[in-house]
């Protein structure tokens, strides 16, 4: 799973405005672009939009 397009498809299919989830979440509204075009940035913005778009990550077990 790649973190970054897993969030790119949520910004675009949320139903919300990139103005909506910046005020929601704090992320400026230039990152949620920079993510959108392919960029990258930081952990903590990553677990901001997990959080704010309901996700988890977890270890699998190993076999």
């Amino acid at each position: 799973m790649d973190i970054l397009k897993t969030l790119q498809k949520e910004i675009k299919t949320c139903g919300k405005t990139r103005y909506r989830i910046w005020k929601d979440t704090g992320v400026d509204q230039a990152v949620l672009c920079r993510i959108m075009q392919g960029g990258s940035c930081k952990a903590e913005t990553v677990e901001k939009l997990l959080v704010y778009f309901d996700y988890v990550i977890s270890k699998k077990k190993m076999r």
